[in-house]
C-alpha cells in the first residue's frame, strides 16, 4: 500500500495543530484575525475582503477499476472583495463583487475509481475540475430597484450563483453546487468558470421570486489558458435559464425552506447522441452525428429544515432532494436525482457541528447505451478487457456520509466516507469505497 494515504491525514493534523495560531481569538470569524479591529471597521463601511481555502483529500479504501490503494489532494484558493456601494458611494441598493480563484492538485476519480474509457460520472473531490488554474470567477455589479423588488445583476459570473443553486458542504460532487452544471457541463458553466451574463429577478413577496438570465455560451472559457479572457470570441450562442423560487417558513419557529423549479434552453447547436447525419444509428454507420439546433432541460429542487433542537432553530434536521431532466436527443446523461439530510448541532457539546448523508443516481441516456452496444456488435467485440471494447454505461450511484467539525468560526474540518456503485455507469467495474477529508477555511 502506498504512503499517499498519509497526505490528507497529515494535512488534517497540521490544520488542527498549527492553523489556529493565526487567529487573534477563538471567536474571530477570520483565520488572520480582525487586524486590530480595522477589518470590522472596513466591513461596517462597506468593504469586505474575501480570502478562502477549500482542500480535499481522498484515498481509495477498496474497489474501483484497478483496486489501487492510493490518494490524491486538490484545493482551491479564493481571493476577492465585496463592496457595498450604498455605504461607499451612496448608490442606493447597489453592490460590486470581484473574485479570483486558483485550483490545483489531482483528483482520485482519475486515478482508478472508474474505467478511463468512460471516466467517473461524478467526482469524489468536488473542488477539482474545469482546469487547475487561475480564473476570474466573479466580476459583477448588482442593482436593486422599487424597494428591492426588481433585482438586476450584470457582469462575469457562473450560472450556479443564481440558478439551480445548492450548498457545497459535501465532498462528493453529486451533492455539491448546481446539479445541472455537474451533469450538463457542456452548456451550463458553473464557477469557477465565469461568462458574460445578465440576470433579472423579481421578488414577488417575501417568499416568492422569479428570475431569468442570459449567459454567453462560449466553450473557449473552459480552456486552461483563458481564465481571464474577457472577449466574446468563440461564442456559440446563449444559455437562457428561467426559475421560480419559493422560500417558506415552516411552523411557529419559522424553519427555513427553499424550493426551485427551473428550465434552461441553449441556443447553441449540439450533436445528436444516437442519430447520424442521415438519420440512421451512428453506432452502425460510423458517420458524423446529426447536428441539433439547440438543447434544453429542467430541474426541481427542495431543501427544508423540519425540526429544531431544544427550541433552537439554528440546530435541527434538514432534508433535501434534487431532480434534473435533460434533452433526450443531445444529452449523454438524461437524468439525475439525489436525496439526503443534514443535522446541525446534534450534540449539545458540539452545537455548531453537522452530520450529512446523501444518495445520488446519475443515469446515462438509453440511446447512448444502445449506441455503445451497436458499436461493439459491429466490431465483433464482446470481451470487456479488449482495449477496443466500448464499455456499456447505464447508471452510477454515489453515497456519502460526513461529519463537519466546527473547529473555529473560520475553520471546518469534514471527514467523510463515500461509496461509488457502478463507477462510470459500468457494471463490470467494482464498486469503490473512498475515505475523504474536506477543509473549509476563511482567512
Amino acid at each position: 500500500m502506498t504512503n499517499l494515504w498519509r497526505l490528507p491525514v497529515g494535512l488534517g493534523i497540521f490544520v488542527f495543530v498549527n492553523l489556529p495560531v493565526f487567529a487573534t481569538t477563538d471567536s474571530s470569524q477570520w483565520g488572520l484575525g480582525d487586524w486590530g479591529g480595522a477589518r470590522s471597521e472596513l466591513q461596517e463601511k462597506g468593504v469586505d475582503f474575501i480570502l478562502g481555502y477549500v482542500g480535499e483529500g481522498a484515498t481509495n479504501v477498496h474497489g474501483g477499476y484497478n483496486d489501487n490503494r492510493t490518494a490524491r489532494y486538490t484545493s482551491q484558493w479564493a481571493l476577492g472583495t465585496h463592496l457595498d456601494l450604498q455605504k461607499i458611494l451612496g448608490w442606493n441598493a447597489a453592490e460590486f463583487r470581484l473574485l479570483v480563484t486558483e485550483r490545483s492538485g489531482n483528483n482520485l476519480s482519475n486515478a482508478g475509481i472508474a474505467d478511463p474509457r468512460t471516466g467517473h460520472l461524478s467526482s469524489v473531490q468536488e473542488v477539482w475540475g474545469r482546469g487547475q488554474t487561475w480564473r476570474l470567477t466573479q466580476l459583477w455589479y448588482r442593482q436593486q430597484f422599487f424597494d428591492q423588488s426588481l433585482d438586476l445583476k450584470v457582469g462575469r459570473m457562473g450560472v450556479n450563483e443564481d440558478f439551480n443553486s445548492f450548498p457545497c458542504d459535501f465532498q462528493s460532487l453529486a451533492f455539491c453546487a448546481a446539479p445541472i452544471g455537474n451533469v450538463a457541463g457542456d452548456v451550463w458553466y458553473s464557477g469557477p468558470v465565469s461568462q458574460w451574463a445578465l440576470r433579472v429577478k423579481y421578488n414577488i413577496d417575501e417568499q416568492w421570486a422569479a428570475q431569468i438570465g442570459v449567459f454567453e455560451q462560449n466553450p473557449s472559457n473552459l480552456e486552461t489558458g483563458n481564465g481571464f479572457k474577457l472577449s466574446t470570441s468563440g461564442a456559440r450562442g446563449a444559455l437562457i435559464p428561467v426559475e421560480l423560487i419559493w422560500r417558506p417558513a415552516l411552523g411557529v419557529q419559522a424553519l427555513p425552506g427553499e424550493y426551485r423549479l427551473g428550465y434552461y434552453h441553449s441556443t447553441a447547436s449540439a450533436d445528436d447522441v444516437y442519430r447520424d447525419v442521415e438519420g440512421r444509428p451512428q453506432g452502425l454507420t460510423g458517420l458524423d452525428f446529426r447536428s441539433r439546433s439547440s438543447k434544453s432541460g429542467g430541474w426541481v429542487m427542495a431543501r427544508q429544515q423540519i425540526t429544531a433542537r431544544n427550541g433552537d432553530p439554528s440546530r435541527g434536521l434538514s432534508v433535501f432532494a434534487n431532480f434534473t431532466f435533460h434533452d433526450q436527443a443531445t444529452s449523454t446523461i438524461d437524468s439525475f436525482q439525489n436525496v439526503g439530510m443534514v443535522y446541525n448541532g446534534l450534540f449539545d457539546g458540539r452545537p455548531k457541528d453537522d452530520i450529512g448523508f446523501g444518495i445520488a443516481r446519475i443515469h446515462i441516456n438509453d440511446d447512448v447505451t444502445r449506441r455503445q452496444r451497436q458499436i461493439n456488435a459491429t466490431n465483433g467485440i464482446d470481451d470487456y478487457d479488449n482495449p477496443l471494447y466500448v464499455p456499456v454505461q447505464r447508471s452510477e450511484y454515489n453515497v456519502e456520509i460526513n461529519y463537519g467539525v466546527h473547529v473555529t468560526n473560520w475553520l471546518t474540518v469534514r471527514p467523510n466516507l463515500q461509496y461509488v456503485r457502478n463507477p462510470g455507469g459500468v457494471r463490470e467495474v467494482d464498486s469503490a469505497l473512498v475515505a475523504g477529508l474536506k477543509l473549509v477555511a476563511r482567512f
